[in-house]
């Protein structure tokens, strides 16, 4: 007969059975289409029948590495602007925390979410009826009789980075902002309660317990997000992507599916994405070594 302490561990076990199975099934079997990279891949073909090409495909890669240059610097300024609004969420939340109206507060909790479970092609159609060249921000200056760009923000090569990092956080703040939401709730109340006997205001006390109290949270999210640099997500740039501001929402994910897909060169995408996913696995091992210098305890 197992222990009552067994008993509650294979419980446990079984419960994360299933989402082991997922991580194992979409993660890690995966990896061995990576052989693929040595050969010339057909589809039509089976595996005994494809032409073994070795590191043709990586050569590849480096006679094309002005064309890697460009994407990598598409996906690391959206990921280096993404970084730098990672405060945004934070400083939401110390605002949420100070409203006291409760239903007030659950109605911006509930409009500021929301945006998280909206698919981006819903986004897309938003952004198009309000930002396109004949849209509702357009209409409106055009009433106004100021003077109208004549291609809408949607088209807009210099502004193309900024315009997505605002569409990004208004999409993620909310959701992200709970993160913070719960942090504040694990805060103490007595470190409040002690603040005001000694005379420390609404200002005092965010700067001297909530924010101290959210530093931890802020900081692994941010080390999670520069272990993400590479990732900026495929979705996004695949409806926002247009002839005007193509050169700029070129990101690796999706350069990576226009070699895939539309060149249907499934070996040098392979490639591609292997070397991806080995740059991301070499910054997420950097920064919890970071964590490990700065704070102390690793973030793995």
């Amino acid at each position: 007969m197992l222990s009552k302490k067994n008993r509650i561990g294979w419980k446990y076990f079984l419960i994360a059975m299933p989402f082991m199975i997922y991580v194992i099934a979409f993660y890690f079997v995966p990896l061995f289409g990576w052989i693929y990279s040595f050969y010339n891949y057909n589809p039509a073909l089976s595996f005994s029948q494809l032409k073994f090409v070795g590191f043709d495909n990586f050569m590849k890669m480096y006679n094309e590495r002005s064309e890697i240059y460009r994407v990598l610097k598409n996906t690391l300024a959206m990921s280096f602007l993404l970084i730098l609004v990672t405060p945004l969420p934070l400083i939401a939340a110390i605002m949420m925390n100070e409203i006291r109206h409760t239903k007030y507060k659950r109605f911006i909790q509930t409009v500021t979410t929301l945006p998280n479970f909206i698919s981006w092609i819903v986004v897309f159609a938003l952004a198009f009826a309000v930002f396109s060249s004949d849209g509702l921000y357009y209409t409106l200056l055009k009433n106004l009789h100021l003077d109208v760009p004549v291609i809408g923000l949607l088209g807009n090569n210099g502004a193309a980075w900024f315009f997505q990092a605002g569409l990004y956080v208004w999409k993620t703040i909310g959701w992200t902002m709970i993160i913070y939401m719960a942090a504040i709730a694990g805060i103490d109340s007595e470190q409040y309660e002690a603040a005001r006997i000694d005379g420390a205001g609404k200002f005092g006390l965010m700067r001297h317990i909530t924010i101290p109290g959210l530093a931890p949270t802020f900081f692994v999210l941010l080390l999670l997000q520069i272990s993400n640099l590479l990732n900026n997500g495929f979705d996004q740039y695949f409806v926002f992507y247009n002839s005007l501001v193509a050169d700029k929402l070129d990101v690796l994910d999706y350069y990576i599916y226009k070699v895939g897909w539309a060149v249907s060169d499934y070996s040098y995408a392979t490639v591609l994405g292997m070397v991806k996913s080995l740059l991301g696995i070499a910054l997420l091992f950097s920064v919890n070594y970071l964590s490990k210098k700065t704070k102390g305890e690793s973030i793995l």
